[in-house]
C-alpha cells in the first residue's frame, strides 16, 4: 500500500495537473459547473511534493485536513499488521464516520456557494 501511495504522489509531482492535457477533468465538474469535495485535490498534492504547504491549503484544505487522518489509520492498520494483530473491521465510531460524511457535504456546499467561493480553488 505504502508503494502504491508513493508511485501515485511521485507521478502526480512529476506531471503537473495545472497543465492542461495531463489528467481528465472531474466528472461532477464538467456536468454541473460545480466544484466536488475533491476537486483540487491532485493540485494540492502536487504543491505538497514540491514543498508549497501554504499553496495546497488553498487548492483544497478538506485534502490538507484529511491527510493526518488518513495516515492515522494507514500506520493503525500497518503496526497491527506487522504484530500480526487483527485488522480491526469497525474503522471508527459510526458517530465519527456520520461527522466526517457532513463535514464533507458541508464542505462540497460552501465551497460552492458564493460566500464560500475562497474554498473552490
Amino acid at each position: 500500500m505504502l508503494l502504491l501511495t508513493a508511485s501515485a504522489v511521485s507521478y502526480v509531482a512529476a506531471v503537473d495537473p495545472n497543465e492542461a492535457g495531463h489528467y481528465p477533468t472531474c466528472p461532477f465538474l464538467a456536468l454541473t459547473g460545480f466544484q466536488c469535495p475533491g476537486c483540487g485535490s491532485m493540485r494540492t498534492i502536487h504543491a505538497l511534493a514540491h514543498g508549497h504547504v501554504q499553496e495546497a491549503f488553498g487548492l483544497n484544505v478538506l485534502t490538507m485536513a484529511m491527510l493526518p487522518l488518513l495516515a492515522f489509520f494507514w500506520l493503525r492498520w500497518a503496526r497491527a499488521c506487522a504484530l500480526d494483530r487483527p485488522v480491526r473491521t469497525k474503522v471508527a465510531h459510526p458517530a465519527l464516520i456520520w461527522l466526517l460524511f457532513g463535514t464533507i457535504v458541508a464542505f462540497w456546499v460552501v465551497r460552492n456557494l458564493p460566500f464560500g467561493s475562497f474554498l473552490a480553488a
